[in-house]
């Protein structure tokens, strides 16, 4: 399926590019009878689209989502779940210059020694525009995780070397400020550290934490399908991610088992939820089109400067905070549904 596929009984296959017409999915396995808060998925969109932060890009995306089938009357039908985005916005010709060169830190170069071609507008589908497809899936995941008591909260932990102190995070404040941050004094200097490299026409990375509450025991295959392994495949799914770790992650390997076993594991044991809050971490790096001047090759293989035009998050971290979240409610509802058939 080329990658373009998420899940086992709960899917999305997404589809469309950065600049195109549209993007868009299919959502398969949603039961029947879920009561859908149409307004509550706009909502999550809202969250990730352009235009949500003044620390993001200019791009200016409405991002209002149309459902071609699945859903009647608020409720969900137990059929695929199909849904559009229109691209209101797109300015492909912001990118003819790129067309034959090659931007330092992007897929251009990748992508093309693996199709042969590439769509040079903004990355085609290599872009994080397609990310709003995977918000639409989560929104509708959450929701029926909400149902079973499962609530997913993620937030920025770090900008650059600015870092959030755990003693001081307040979820409640996360949307009040526009880094996305749970600690509001290291939001306002996280806010600070952006609009600087911003103004340097430069961009730094960060990290996004998340939390989930109410998860029950069991959930989880012992083997290839470890819920970390799955949240892991997941997270790194996302555009500029990096990194990933749950619990004490890296840390631990520098502890010793007497240390490491009064620790919290993140909240899952040999693959499977032990029925404690998951805790993991998801690492950014800096956003690599950026506006300074950037030596790189050209399909001849010549060295050429680069000066990108464009809309880009000087940060991609205030906007991957609903992303996060989406793409761990689509593996928490895939794996609470498989663990249905796991036991009488």
């Amino acid at each position: 399926m080329r990658g373009n596929t998420i899940g086992q009984l709960f899917r999305l296959t997404s589809f469309g590019e950065s600049h195109g017409p549209a993007i868009g999915g299919v959502v398969d396995g949603c039961p029947a009878g879920l009561e859908l808060d149409l307004e509550a998925v706009q909502r999550e969109l809202d969250r990730r689209r352009p235009g949500s932060t003044p620390l993001g890009t200019t791009r200016n995306e409405a991002d209002r989502v149309e459902l071609l089938s699945g859903v009647h009357e608020g409720i969900t039908l137990g059929t695929p779940i199909g849904f559009l985005i229109p691209n209101a916005d797109a300015k492909g010709g912001d990118y003819d210059k790129l067309k034959d060169m090659y931007r330092p830190g992007h897929a251009d170069k990748t992508w093309e020694d693996k199709f042969g071609l590439r769509d040079h507008r903004g990355g085609g589908r290599s872009s994080a525009r397609t990310t709003a497809s995977v918000v639409v899936a989560g929104a509708i995941a959450r929701q029926f995780l909400s149902a079973a008591g499962i609530e997913v909260s993620a937030y920025v932990s770090a900008v650059g070397a600015v870092k959030a102190d755990p003693a001081k995070l307040d979820l409640a404040t996360v949307w009040d400020n526009p880094v996305r941050c749970a600690d509001p004094g290291a939001a306002a200097a996280m806010t600070a550290l952006i609009e600087e490299v911003r103004a340097q026409g430069d961009s730094v990375g960060g990290v996004v934490s998340c939390s989930i509450q109410g998860t029950p025991a069991g959930l989880g295959e012992p083997v290839f399908d470890k819920l970390e392994a799955d949240l892991a495949k997941a997270m790194l799914g996302i555009n500029a991610a990096k990194g990933f770790q749950v619990g004490s992650g890296f840390e631990a390997s520098a502890l010793r088992g007497s240390e490491h076993n009064k620790r919290s594991q993140g909240g899952i044991l040999g693959g499977i939820s032990t029925g404690e809050a998951i805790h993991f971490d998801v690492a950014f790096k800096p956003t690599a089109t950026i506006a300074q001047a950037q030596e790189t090759t050209d399909r001849t293989g010549a060295t050429v400067t680069l000066q990108a035009k464009g809309r880009h998050d000087p940060c991609v971290v205030p906007r991957a905070v609903p992303i996060v979240e989406a793409m761990a409610c689509i593996v928490l509802m895939d794996h609470l549904l498989r663990q249905r058939s796991a036991r009488t």
